[in-house]
């Protein structure tokens, strides 16, 4: 019936052939191809047996409409560029692929065109993703039976061979079963180390990103981001290695980064990157399982180590970067792993943990979120290089001590804030409270009334020195917002905190915002600030002390709320700073400027409205005001200095 229908067809086209011929010049076009036979028509929904070899074409998308099973003997093979939708309107558990033992998959993706899973729904948990069932060894036997599916795995081949994936994205599985059993992004059951995994991103699923069930298959450069329960599961005496992997937890309520069950056959991971922007555990390692672990980067987590087994106190077959694993250890160090590496990966979440120690040259991503959890500290030696437009946000919403969230720029450091007009560098807490966090610190060679090598009232910084040329970086538009935190009635973090910064540092363009205390904070150098506008910091606008001697050029204070102290503290000794261009507004009253001891300055271009006070001398007897140098002449208590404005605002209209 076949032959006939095509040969039927065959005197039609050549009947209407000659019609056309009678009609026209234009040439025959045969809809028979070469063969003699007609173009099959691409089955697009995908669900049943693959019971022979197939391979899918990369120009159509793919509707997964139930189990898809690829049978043994089989191959399936998958171009770069497929992209397979899991579309279902009843049971999640309903839809997924299975690589049944004794069939291969071929995953051919590229950086440029990787395979791409995913729901028609964009939900988590909204199919059961990929799984692989090989004959690898696993602790359950020959023969075991999967927690999902029925699926039979489990063998004597170590060196099992079920296909090879590269690139590629799987995002939205997960389904659950029940309470115990849930699919997950990637389940590989027994699967051996014939089998090649490389490059593959697992998003946004509803249990774990990938679980080995025994085997021992090896992946390199594997992203997991926002799997609800653990980025990376194994269990079963799975015993292979991963390459490069970096975690990403954006959203609350996950497990783990990595959680390890069952007997231990010392798995490897070299170079593993964890992230959280919201707490929670990163290690835990059940029973008296075991990894040796390299190249490990933790930031953002509450735990680091977590060991449920009670009474479990030897953890010498948990090695974390060459020693015994630490549950002390934060493990907060310079990233081995970079999220820029899977930029293959279009819909992946732009989130970094700054990390806590920058011990060499670090250039920050402008389309990369930062998060702060803790103390970043620029050390000796190292520059940390922000470019414009980069966004940078303490996570102060966990009720946690601010004072324990800060930047500093250790002496011998060096930060180089690249912000623009257009695109200025913004640091913030996640909370938007005055007082969240510490600010940004800078600690240089420059020279400070409390000598050489002295320690900061803030986080035991070390400061001070001999260079007046001190160079500790340079900033240019920055935004800091929300800073502050107070350690005690005497001592408190500001927005930015300069201890003995040298005139080689160059700082212009900076806006301080919301600060429950100081915005800027001056503990001797000479470093100088052209461009600042502090706006509701609720102690002081500017301070100084420790005999600073640097200028500042155009500055706009303003002053819309209660309670705070004053548009400028003057402290200490007298090196007579500069400043050029001030013009500070109150809408609530209070003290514009203050010069404790005998402290001084020489201001230039002064204009003072709405405050109660415009100069206050606290120290009794103080009646030499000449250190006191306004518009040429001695300060007079008597004037207010009304005068008209010197420093326009819309000159800060960048800052927004």
């Amino acid at each position: 019936m076949k032959n006939l229908s095509r040969k039927f067809l065959l005197g039609l086209a050549v009947s209407f052939g000659l019609l056309t011929t009678a009609c026209s010049d234009d040439p025959v076009i045969d809809p028979i191809d070469e063969g003699g036979e007609l173009p099959p028509q691409e089955n697009t929904e995908l669900n049943g047996s693959v019971n022979e070899d197939r391979t899918l074409d990369p120009s159509e998308t793919y509707s997964l409409t139930g189990v898809l099973s690829v049978e043994a003997g089989v191959t399936l093979t998958i171009p770069a560029g497929t992209r397979i939708v899991a579309d279902n309107d009843t049971d999640a558990t309903d839809v997924y692929i299975v690589v049944q033992q004794g069939a291969d998959i071929e995953i051919n993706g590229t950086a440029a065109s990787p395979v791409v899973m995913s729901a028609a729904s964009g939900q988590s948990g909204s199919w059961g993703g990929l799984v692989i069932a090989g004959n690898g060894v696993t602790t359950e036997g020959v023969g075991a039976v999967a927690e999902v599916g029925g699926i039979i795995y489990g063998g004597n081949d170590t060196s099992d061979d079920s296909g090879s994936i590269n690139y590629l994205v799987l995002s939205d599985a997960g389904a659950q079963i029940n309470a115990e059993s849930q699919y997950n992004g990637l389940s590989l059951y027994a699967v051996g180390s014939g089998t090649s995994i490389q490059n593959v991103a697992i998003l946004n699923g509803a249990d774990d990103g990938v679980e080995f069930f025994g085997g021992s298959v090896s992946v390199t450069n594997l992203y997991l981001e926002n799997n609800e329960d653990d980025a990376v599961d194994w269990t079963e005496g799975w015993n292979g290695t991963v390459n490069n992997t970096y975690v990403l937890h954006t959203n609350a309520n996950f497990s783990t980064a990595i959680e390890a069950d069952g007997v231990d056959n010392n798995p490897k991971f070299n170079n593993f990157t964890a992230v959280s922007t919201v707490g929670g555990i990163a290690l835990q390692f059940k029973k008296q399982s075991g990894a040796n672990i390299s190249g490990l980067s933790l930031s953002g987590y509450d735990t680091t180590i977590d060991i449920p087994e009670v009474g479990r106190t030897d953890l010498s077959n948990i090695v974390l970067n060459g020693e015994t694993a630490d549950p002390d250890n934060d493990y907060n160090v310079t990233p081995t792993v970079d999220a820029s590496d899977f930029d293959w990966i279009t819909n992946r979440g732009q989130v970094s943990v700054l990390p806590g120690t920058i011990d060499n040259n670090f250039s920050l991503d402008a389309n990369t979120e930062y998060v702060i959890t803790g103390v970043v500290s620029v050390e000796s030696g190292a520059t940390l290089t922000i470019p414009a437009g980069t966004r940078i946000t303490a996570r102060t919403d966990n009720d946690e001590d601010g004072t324990n969230i800060y930047m500093v720029v250790q002496k011998g450091g060096m930060i180089d804030i690249q912000g623009t007009e257009s695109n200025p560098v913004v640091m913030s807490a996640t909370s938007g409270v005055s007082g969240s966090w510490g600010g940004l610190v800078i600690a240089g060679n420059g020279v400070t009334t409390e000598g050489i090598n002295a320690t900061a009232e803030v986080g035991g910084i070390i400061y001070g020195g001999d260079d007046v040329e001190d160079n500790s970086g340079s900033i240019s538009y920055l935004i800091i917002s929300d800073a502050g935190a107070q350690i005690n009635a005497e001592s408190q973090y500001n927005g930015l905190s300069l201890y003995a910064v040298g005139s080689g540092t160059s700082i212009e363009n900076v806006a301080i915002l919301n600060g429950a205390d100081d915005g800027v904070e001056f503990f001797g150098g000479s470093v100088s600030v052209t461009n600042l506008y502090l706006e509701n910091n609720e102690d002081d606008a500017v301070d100084w002390t420790e005999g600073w001697n640097g200028k500042i050029t155009n500055t706009y204070v303003l002053h819309t709320i209660e309670n705070f102290s004053t548009a400028i503290e003057a402290d200490g000794v007298n090196n007579m700073p500069e400043i050029e261009n001030f013009t500070a507004v109150s809408e609530t009253g209070g003290i514009a400027l203050q010069f404790k001891k005998q402290s001084g300055a020489n201001i230039t271009g002064l204009s003072l409205s709405g405050y109660a006070t415009a100069i206050d001398i606290p120290e009794v007897g103080r009646t030499d005001l000449s250190g006191i140098q306004i518009e040429g002449a001695n300060a007079s208590l008597d004037m207010s200095y009304e005068a008209e404005a010197t420093v326009d605002v819309e000159m800060f209209d960048w800052v927004n």
